[in-house]
């Protein structure tokens, strides 16, 4: 029998949920399907908030992300991640942005190798990329502060959620605005149902799924509204910035419960 577990988010108890192979993976959605691997990752969710997560992966150091789930392999399981997805959200900046864009400081945090960044300072923004895996001898406290910070397909990889989101508001200015995406888990995950889910796949590295809910609440501990364009992209804030007030009527906001 398994224990149960505080939630990272809420602290309120939390209920194993299901168990699944290490290789499920995110190209299964597209009929592709990894060899079994016999290791079993097993999924917790939170009773209050729902936000459901492998407790496994909070042991793990930098290294084991790296060798077991980042390595040369990881492009089979998230083919688009190097190239097309970059430039489609690059892309879809320019557009949201295409008078703001370089008149402000922009970081896009969990940037990979960059191309995000470099593709926007060729359209003359002031962007800077980070990723853990990438640069690791950069210190967050030498990076500065950023008026625009994007978090693209980021929060459902990190272990230690409360961090990012101390991480994030640290590094966001005053006047500062940050857009993410991870698809939320309403209607997709609940109690005595198998995860059958297609995003909650651990060879992707997807170990936190978000509730709206438990989006809400992990946004509230830095004093931020959470505001939603859509299940997958979503926008921290702590006021509208007239910079960025022409995305407000846009995103629906969802106060902290």
């Amino acid at each position: 029998m398994l224990p149960p577990i505080s939630c990272p988010v809420c602290n309120s108890n939390c209920s194993p949920l299901d168990v699944v192979d290490f290789n499920k993976a995110c190209e299964e959605m597209r009929g592709k399907f990894l060899k079994l691997s016999g290791i079993p990752i097993y999924y917790y969710l939170c009773n209050n908030c729902q936000f459901c997560f492998a407790p496994e992966f909070m042991k793990w150091e930098l290294r084991d992300f790296e060798e077991k789930i980042y390595n040369q392999d990881y492009v089979l399981v998230d083919p688009d991640y190097l190239d097309s997805r970059p430039r489609q959200l690059a892309n879809k900046l320019l557009s949201m942005f295409p008078v703001q864009g370089p008149q402000i400081k922009h970081l896009d945090f969990g940037g990979g190798d960059g191309l995000l960044s470099r593709i926007l300072r060729e359209a003359n923004w002031q962007s800077t990329s980070y990723d853990p895996f990438v640069d690791k001898d950069t210190k967050l406290g030498d990076l500065g502060q950023f008026q625009l910070i994007t978090a693209f397909e980021v929060f459902e990889h990190v272990p230690d959620v409360c961090r990012l989101i101390r991480d994030l508001s640290s590094l966001l200015a005053s006047d500062g605005i940050v857009l993410f995406t991870t698809n939320v888990s309403d209607g997709q995950i609940a109690q005595n149902r198998r995860i059958n889910w297609w995003y909650a796949s651990p060879r992707n590295g997807h170990i936190s799924l978000f509730s709206r809910k438990s989006l809400a609440i992990l946004g509230g501990k830095e004093g931020f509204t959470v505001g939603g364009f859509s299940d997958g992209l979503h926008m921290l804030s702590r006021r509208a910035p007239a910079w960025a007030s022409h995305l407000f009527p846009q995103a629906g906001t969802r106060p902290a419960p």
